[in-house]
């Protein structure tokens, strides 16, 4: 909103005289403290805030994975209880999933998508704060089970279900307590969450991108986080209507998935593999784009193929809606589904392996510079590329027959998302770093936590391929001492402690470098798009003049072209001042309080409370009526030739 009124000004607005500055910044009406980070609607706030939740979470995941690995590390071992060990592989996945990837991605695209696109803010600020709080909210509904572990009167332990929910285990005959309830609903509100944000952004991309910024202009960060919010907006209905018969099934006597009533339990497969398939490449397809920005800054050349990337993309995400039934090849689905779906993921290994190959053109002959972004970024390339290896093998229909819920299964989509997702996410956290702290990371403990982390990870995951094609089934509890596979779990074991401290050394040396690190200025890595063209930390409003594209690679054209760049925003820094400064939105409470409302009715809800829910939602839609009345209001943010900045009311 901010940006577009910006240009509406810009390109010939209605003329108006320019409100009579009032105050000094810091600006008195700007909230500041724990109040203004609950009310923010600056999208960069609101991207530090994704990512520290999503870290807290990404730490906890672990956490129940290191769980995991201690009971399988002896045969017969009893540490955890079964009960136990099914609920820690069920949250495990559900919290690395949709509380840390997806969520740190979405930081991403809040810190990102704006500055790369000259913009000042997203379309709908107040929309985006909404989707954060929405998501938090989602995230504790998602974790309330673990309070039956402190109160034990508490009948809602945590899901038991595995991440995929597949019926008949979530009928109320297998589990009657609340934790499939707030699982269900949990999972629904995340969605909300993601479709909200997915608008926005969409909207943000192609309405408010810098003059002279055409869409093959775009870095391909920003491409990818198009084509990934397409996919959310798709792929979440599918998901949305299949937990809601899940909730019928529970609560209102209908038999969608109950068998003993008609019902079909693999209906649920199909409309989960429908969502949880493109879901593979809306975790994999923004961590492609953060590699596509690093490997050129640190090859000191342009990305290689930059349209083929581009589409290659746009074909991952439009294929990837056509291969969710390779889940369910040993559910005797009949030959020809079988062959169609085999051939299908064939063909999607084809733009991936393309990316490769692009990203391969891009470091032959380049000036390679291995600082730590640029390491976990090779480490992507090379442990994605195992990972895909073996996801091509179960596009053979025999082959899967046997790989189907092995441990095999288990080491190929941990090297698809900790090997990819998880190493370009440790990349992006170190490249963009400096940008939003304006602080260096320290290059030698850097290196060291990417060295303890790519180690630790192949120790961990590497030996399960040989678990998997031994017989070992997933999700398993506990093996005798007699079945082969001894060794391989110890091993396995003994590097998810290794994997464990190279991820505490990773975010202990962050933690350092926010406090202690060497500052650094706008461009330290002499990155060649725009965010790198303003302060770190980025001022309030971004971009003083909103900047002119001329060239794919903006921000190097203009150290090339600094002093008629210069003359082209002295003339539009007068331009915008003569008409009104730059329009920054007001804070608001009411996205806080309407996210608020549906933790209460979600909650209520799955504990039986129907009143308390009716009253959470009559709380959201409240907060929705009050927000709506609120109007644009805002401020105008005038800057001088001095740099000096006034601000006032419009």
């Amino acid at each position: 909103m901010a940006q577009a009124l910006a240009k509406s000004d810009y390109h010939g607005g209605t003329e108006h005289a320019a409100p009579k500055p009032i105050e000094l910044l810091p600006r008195p009406m700007a909230k500041t403290g724990l109040v203004g980070w609950l009310t923010t609607v600056d999208h960069k706030k609101i991207g530090l805030m994704y990512a520290g939740f999503a870290c807290l979470f990404f730490l906890i995941g672990g956490l129940e994975a290191l769980l995991i690995r201690t009971q399988l590390i002896v045969p017969n071992n009893r540490f955890i209880s079964a009960q136990f060990y099914n609920e820690l592989f069920t949250m495990h996945g559900t919290t690395m999933i949709f509380l840390a990837v997806m969520p740190l991605n979405a930081a991403f695209f809040n810190l990102l998508i704006p500055l790369q696109i000259g913009a000042r803010d997203v379309a709908f600020p107040r929309l985006n704060t909404f989707s954060l709080w929405v998501w938090v909210a989602g995230a504790i509904i998602m974790n309330v089970g673990w309070i039956s572990y402190v109160f034990p009167s508490i009948q809602a332990g945590l899901p038991d279900i595995g991440w995929f929910g597949y019926a008949p285990l979530t009928s109320k005959h297998f589990t009657p307590d609340a934790s499939t309830d707030l699982w269900v609903i949990g999972l629904q509100v995340l969605g909300l969450s993601s479709i909200v944000a997915s608008l926005n952004f969409i909207v943000t991309i192609i309405n408010l991108r810098a003059p002279g910024l055409t869409m093959m202009r775009l870095p391909v960060f920003t491409w990818m986080a198009l084509i990934t919010s397409f996919l959310l907006i798709l792929a979440l209905p599918a998901i949305a209507i299949a937990l809601i018969e899940v909730m019928f099934d529970r609560h209102f006597g209908t038999n969608f998935f109950e068998a003993a009533n008609g019902g079909q339990p693999i209906l649920w497969q199909h409309l989960f593999w429908v969502f949880g398939h493109p879901e593979v490449y809306i975790l994999i397809l923004p961590p492609m784009g953060y590699v596509s920005e690093i490997l050129p800054t640190f090859s000191r050349k342009p990305l290689f193929g930059y349209p083929i990337i581009v589409f290659s993309g746009a074909a991952i995400g439009f294929i990837g809606f056509g291969v969710w039934s390779h889940h369910m090849f040993t559910t005797g689905m009949g030959t020809v589904a079988t062959a169609a779906f085999a051939v299908a993921t064939m063909a999607i290994a084809v733009p991936t392996g393309v990316k490769i190959f692009n990203w391969i053109g891009t470091l032959w002959g380049g000036q390679i510079m291995t600082r730590t972004p640029m390491m976990f970024a090779l480490g992507f390339i090379w442990m994605f590329m195992l990972g895909g290896f073996s996801g091509i093998m179960h596009s053979a229909a025999p082959a899967d027959a046997q790989q189907q819920d092995s441990y095999f299964v288990i080491a190929h989509f941990h090297y698809v998302l900790i090997g990819g997702a998880t190493f370009a996410l440790l990349a992006a956290i170190h490249y963009w770093f400096p940008k939003f702290f304006g602080r260096l990371v320290p290059e030698f403990w850097g290196k060291l936590s990417f060295w303890i982390v790519f180690i630790g990870f192949n120790t961990t995951f590497f030996p399960m391929h040989f678990l998997g094609l031994n017989g070992m089934p997933r999700r398993t509890w506990t093996y005798d001492a007699n079945m082969g596979w001894n060794e391989g779990n110890f091993i396995a074991t003994i590097g998810a402690y290794i994997l464990g401290v190279g991820v505490f050394t990773y975010f202990a040396v962050l933690i350092y470098t926010f406090f202690k690190g060497k500052k650094c200025g706008n461009d330290p890595w002499d990155g060649r798009t725009l965010e790198w063209s303003i302060p770190s930390p980025p001022p309030e409003y971004n971009f003083k003049v909103i900047p002119t594209i001329h060239a794919r690679d903006a921000y190097w054209y203009e150290k090339h072209h600094a002093e008629e760049i210069a003359k082209e925003n002295a003339a539009h820094m007068k331009a915008e001042s003569e008409h009104g400064g730059i329009h920054m939105p007001d804070q608001s409470w009411y996205p806080l309080f309407a996210s608020i409302g549906l933790l209460i009715g979600g909650v209520a809800f799955a504990f039986g409370y129907v009143g308390v829910a009716i009253g959470g939602l009559v709380l959201v839609f409240v907060s929705c009526y009050l927000w709506a009345l609120e109007g644009p209001g805002g401020y105008h943010i005038h800057i001088d030739e001095q740099g000096n900045e006034t601000i006032s009311r419009p």
